[in-house]
């Protein structure tokens, strides 16, 4: 593993306060004592304190990989915990005052949001974005400049229950027809609740290639949608025969579906890696595969990159950039992997995983886009889960009108 020493003195003579790029290493440590003839470790001086906030599944992590930090540089994490919803909205509204973090943990699909509010400033990592995969740097990327620096890479696919189901067919309506046939309560469960969920049902709707957004030449979403007209029509249809066959209902969230797959009442479940300690913990036998096919295209789910984001108000702007620096080392990724499970941005300690549950969910990403970042999204979630949840419940007598309705009220919001 690639370790990154940083001498504050020196750094300051050659990094700017927004770049980020390499710097001689530290005098010594070691003194010679002439009485015993040995070398002694004297501590390092400190050198600074930065404040970052994580939510509460990220702040022990984060405690611990700052101890390693503070180790090398001199340099103290204090890592504030923020409730998850909070970290946001709270970072927006206190840095355009002098107030907040140097730095926040965060999803990837902030950038815009941070972006438009101003209280992001661009990262500079120089070569070391080399290491980095390909789309953890498109996720965190706004119109050619970087956002943060990506650490973890996440997304849904299918669970299988091996004991109620040994092998799983190649399309969606094959799994359900399986499902039925094996008596089970549930075919396969795909949580929603009363306002839907979007999120879990992408997969299959991209399956359907109805993108929630168009992407240009350079791999970057635009705003236009890519989720209207006939293929969108025709995964509209689709729900209300999920519906139907009681594949969905707006009573199954996120807790019952976890639940009814706990209790051995469905030999599927589409899911995230949240919930696998607690599949492990309760000593069920399970694969993690691709979720099969619905339209005929490949099922494409969403994918979540975790990143770390530099206050655009940071005074501790030159240590700050060392910790995101750090970040791309190996020894942090890996024990971000160590510590939350996720799999880490950095190819070099993605390669060296040996982890057959997370490969299952790489294989299931392999065709994934990262969530689009863009601000037009804020507009599109509550317009798309209430126009599915329509037609899941019934409400909506003609789904593919309640899709062309939604695909236009989400296009005014614009």
């Amino acid at each position: 593993m690639r370790k990154h020493f940083f001498a504050l003195a020196a750094a300051s003579l050659a990094l700017t306060m927004t770049a980020c790029g390499g710097a001689a290493e530290p005098a010594a440590t070691t003194s010679t004592d002439t009485t015993a003839g040995a070398e002694t470790s004297a501590p390092m001086e400190a050198a600074g304190t930065l404040t970052l906030w994580a939510d509460e599944n990220r702040v022990d992590s984060f405690n611990a990989l700052g101890e390693k930090f503070l180790a090398q540089t001199g340099i103290t994490l204090d890592v504030v915990e923020k409730p998850t919803g909070d970290v946001k909205t709270d970072f927006i509204a206190q840095v355009p005052t002098g107030e907040g973090p140097d730095l926040i943990v965060g999803a990837h699909d902030w950038v815009g949001d941070l972006v438009k509010n101003g209280v992001i400033a661009p990262v500079e990592l120089g070569d070391k974005t080399a290491g980095l995969s390909d789309i953890s740097m498109q996720a965190f990327t706004m119109e050619g400049s970087l956002y943060g620096v990506p650490y973890a890479i996440e997304n849904i696919a299918l669970v299988r229950n091996n004991k109620l189901a040994p092998d799983t067919p190649a399309t969606l309506d094959e799994l359900i027809a399986q499902g039925v046939a094996s008596g089970a309560e549930f075919p396969i469960l795909i949580q929603q609740g009363a306002e839907g969920d979007a999120y879990h049902l992408y997969p299959i709707q991209t399956s359907f290639g109805a993108p929630v957004f168009m992407t240009g030449d350079n791999g970057e979403y635009t705003a236009e949608l890519g989720m209207g007209g006939e293929n969108g029509a025709k995964f509209a249809e689709y729900l209300k025969k999920l519906s139907g066959e009681g594949v969905l209902s707006a009573s199954i969230g996120g807790d019952q579906a976890k639940q009814a797959f706990l209790d051995g009442k469905s030999p599927y479940m589409i899911t995230g890696p949240w919930n696998i300690a607690d599949f492990e913990t309760a000593g069920i036998d399970f694969a993690v595969l691709p979720v099969p096919s619905a339209g005929g295209q490949p099922s494409q789910p969403f994918l979540g990159v975790q990143g770390v984001y530099l206050s655009s108000k940071s005074e501790n702007a030159l240590l700050a950039n060392q910790f995101l620096d750090y970040m791309t080392s190996a020894e942090a990724q890996t024990t971000m992997y160590e510590l939350a499970g996720r799999t880490p941005a950095l190819t070099e300690s993605a390669d060296a995983v040996d982890d057959e549950i997370l490969a299952g969910f790489g294989e299931a990403g392999k065709d994934g886009q990262p969530m689009p970042s863009i601000p037009e999204m804020g507009a599109v979630w509550t317009f798309w889960g209430a126009a599915q949840i329509s037609i899941i419940d019934g409400s909506a007598t003609d789904p593919a009108a309640a899709w062309a309705t939604m695909v236009t009220n989400i296009e005014s919001a614009f």
